[in-house]
């Protein structure tokens, strides 16, 4: 079926950015050794460090395009480099977020780890073009799984283990270039959400930076990740939503993504008592695959709009006939984040 031609000027609009951006890195890299680290990117002095006084958003160098998010900074030899300027809120202006999910080094867990961050974008602006209508933009996110769920205890015996911290830097920074939001996702075995979420607040600090639960992964004390699906209660989602929403009211950071996985019922106990926060967009992203009736119905039985966004995944592997952007476009209760694993 021919496109119309609303859709091929989306598409054309959409890889014309993403060419645009590339050719931008690509002129930039000769610059490279000329780059500070980001200030934020530290842990700075200790723990205490977001007790202090809360700190101005720093001066911008960069424009916000039509995306709503910074358009990849101007890089002037022997000028450092500053933070872009802060996103607006999550889903203003009807916006429509589309996201890669993976980790970084390895193509196990998802799309994301295929490619280069440069790459993935790419492909990921390809993948995402289709979702657009008139007068609702897309946005891009990487959803970066940092913390990530083992069969065996490990050294501290909570059966996960983080990436390594370079290679979060090095996706904080690329999503920063590229002008899109990266979202932390943690799978924490047996240790609660809270304390591994601590683990990553120097990333959290960047205004383009998220979080994300994954309570398939937060498993009991006496269980082991992969032989059960975990879950979370409530209350416990709600100590961190409280905490990252105080760390982005301290740090004077625009609105951040919030995002809690699920595809059973109990696999978010209470979920009635989930807290709302102004500070946080949340969204229960729903993840089941398999046939589209099937996944139809596991939407339809887990969605609750009434405190959340809604997000939906496709899986490029084990979904039976991937739905189309205009099928999943047509859910009821309306999906607002779409990430492909």
């Amino acid at each position: 079926m021919r496109l119309s031609i609303a859709r091929r000027l989306t598409r054309v609009r959409i890889l014309g950015r993403v060419l645009g951006r590339v050719r931008r890195l690509l002129a930039s890299a000769t610059a490279a050794s000329l780059l500070v680290p980001l200030a934020a990117c530290s842990d700075g002095p200790g723990p205490g460090r977001d007790d202090a006084a809360p700190v101005a958003p720093p001066t911008a160098t960069s424009t916000t395009g039509q995306s709503g998010t910074s358009e990849p900074l101007e890089i002037v030899p022997g000028q450092e480099l500053q933070r872009p300027a802060p996103l607006r809120p999550v889903f203003a202006d009807r916006r429509f977020l589309v996201a890669y999910y993976g980790t970084a080094q390895t193509a196990s867990m998802g799309v994301l780890g295929e490619a280069s961050p440069q790459d993935a974008y790419a492909r990921l602006a390809e993948a995402a073009a289709p979702f657009a209508r008139p007068g609702s933009d897309v946005d891009l996110v990487f959803e970066l799984i940092v913390t990530v769920a083992d069969p065996v205890p490990g050294a501290d015996g909570d059966f996960s283990h983080d990436i390594p911290r370079a290679e979060v830097e090095r996706y904080v920074e690329a999503a920063r270039e590229l002008g899109i939001r990266l979202l932390l996702d943690l799978q924490p075995g047996r240790s609660a959400f809270l304390p591994v979420a601590k683990r990553w607040r120097w990333a959290l600090r960047q205004p383009h930076v998220g979080l994300a639960l994954d309570p398939e992964w937060r498993t009991a004390p006496t269980e082991r990740p992969g032989e059960v699906i975990g879950q979370v209660d409530a209350a416990e989602v709600n100590r961190v939503s409280r905490w990252l929403a105080d760390l982005t009211t301290r740090r004077r950071l625009p609105q951040k993504l919030f995002v809690l996985h699920q595809f059973r019922t109990d696999m978010v106990t209470g979920i009635e008592g989930v807290e709302k926060r102004r500070r946080l967009a949340m969204v229960q992203h729903v993840d089941g695959f398999g046939p589209p009736g099937q996944k139809i119905d596991t939407y339809r039985t887990v969605a609750r709009p009434g405190t959340f966004r809604m997000g939906f995944k496709l899986f490029y592997d084990e979904d039976v006939d991937l739905m189309s952007a205009a099928q999943v476009r047509a859910l009821r209760p309306r999906v607002r984040f779409v990430s492909f694993q």
